[in-house]
């Protein structure tokens, strides 16, 4: 049984864990520069840069994926919420639990009365295409993603 929560400070490593999982699966573990310890100031200090939504293995008490994000704002929109990663663990990929992570993540958005979501998906990864396809995901072409980093 998996059940949908929070995060919480004490599911940081786990979380980290996770992201560590999700680098190496996207062939970039290289590019992992975070901590445990900055992730735990970011979404649990005196101003959260962002939420965690956890599912978790019920019978092991295991966290077994989440969804990470944060807020942002679209002069065109408003507020939006901007749907940084979901992750699944291999071992429990395929049994819905990134539809649950959605769809916590949705109405996670409806309740905080955001006018949409947004996320990226790299080229590459059909089966996350495939999966956010099933909710009728509208795929942007013409943009390019920028980045500095410091």
């Amino acid at each position: 049984m998996i059940s949908i929560r929070p995060g919480t400070l004490e599911d940081v490593p786990e979380a980290f864990a996770l992201v560590t999982e999700l680098a190496i699966y996207e062939r970039a573990a290289d590019q992992v520069t975070n901590t445990i310890e900055q992730m735990a100031i970011d979404g649990f200090g005196p101003n959260p840069l962002f939420g965690m939504i956890m599912a978790e293995d019920s019978d092991r008490k295991k966290i077994v994926g989440m969804a990470l994000y944060f807020y942002r704002y679209s002069t065109w929109k408003g507020k939006r919420l901007y749907l940084e990663d979901i992750i699944v663990t291999e071992s429990f990929r395929g049994y819905g639990v990134g539809k649950l992570l959605l769809d916590a993540t949705i109405e996670m958005a409806r309740e905080t009365h955001c006018t949409g979501m947004m996320w990226q998906v790299l080229d590459w990864n059909e089966p996350a295409i495939g999966f956010y396809k099933q909710f009728g995901t509208r795929f942007d072409d013409g943009w390019t993603n920028c980045h500095l980093d410091f």
